[in-house]
């Protein structure tokens, strides 16, 4: 596996929550740079096998937005 894609939402609690696409694996933090860092400790936590791990990590960001019609 060459990549690994996270979907980020806000909670609804404040900060952010990171899911991965086609692994189990999810993490939150309180800030972007946070969930940066906690996303990535948890890749390495789940692939712990280095030849096994992505080389790369993309976050996409998903934001809802309502309001009155």
């Amino acid at each position: 596996m060459d990549e690994i894609i996270f979907v980020v939402e806000e909670s609804d609690e404040g900060g952010y929550i990171a899911k991965a696409l086609g692994v189990s694996i999810i993490t939150e933090a309180d800030t972007i740079e946070e969930l940066r860092n906690a996303v990535k400790e948890a890749v390495h936590c789940h692939f712990d096998d280095t030849d096994t791990r992505p080389r790369m990590i993309r976050l996409h960001m998903v934001r809802d937005e309502v309001f009155a019609a």
